[in-house]
């Protein structure tokens, strides 16, 4: 039942026989929300100095402040203690390195399965797309006004934080 996983599933007996993370409310404790890319070479808390709890990761491809990013950002603030926001794009990101249709092209030919009803989301500038991603968060009318708000580009070569969009 569990084939091509076991190597998860034994690595997992082995972190919740250690586990002490139980006693960690469900808030953030540094009342912090941060969406970044589902890159790999991203570790959000890492990088930031941050321990479990601290804050909410919200992750996926291009760091994109997409409708349900918007309504989970919606439920962190107004449920579970979040009151700043950090938006962090990327160096080397793939989606800055292709378009929609070459992304739809590309599973096209490997699979023979066409997507075309999906919007991928793919950036072409990707600072100013991370300016319009934190202004897109800045102006919902069900985020409190002057919530703190900053976009950052994070170096995959050197592990370091540029302030693209300031607060």
């Amino acid at each position: 039942m569990s084939k091509g996983f076991d190597d998860l599933l034994s690595a997992n007996a082995g972190y919740a026989a250690r586990f002490r993370g139980g006693r960690l409310e469900g808030r953030a404790a540094r009342g912090l929300a941060v969406i970044t890319c589902m890159d790999s070479r991203i570790e959000p808390l890492l990088m930031l100095g941050l321990s479990n709890g601290d804050a909410k990761i919200l992750r996926n491809a291009g760091a994109r402040v997409t409708d349900d990013v918007l309504r989970t950002l919606v439920l962190a603030v107004h449920l579970l203690g979040v009151d700043r926001v950090m938006v962090v794009a990327h160096t080397d990101c793939r989606m800055a390195k292709v378009t929609d249709e070459q992304v739809h092209q590309q599973i096209q030919e490997q699979s023979g399965m066409d997507t075309r009803s999906l919007e991928f989301r793919t950036v072409r500038d990707p600072r100013a797309v991370l300016a319009r991603d934190v202004q897109r968060i800045r102006s919902s009318p069900y985020l409190p006004p002057g919530l703190p708000v900053l976009g950052t580009m994070y170096d995959v070569a050197t592990g370091r934080l540029d302030v693209a969009v300031p607060v």
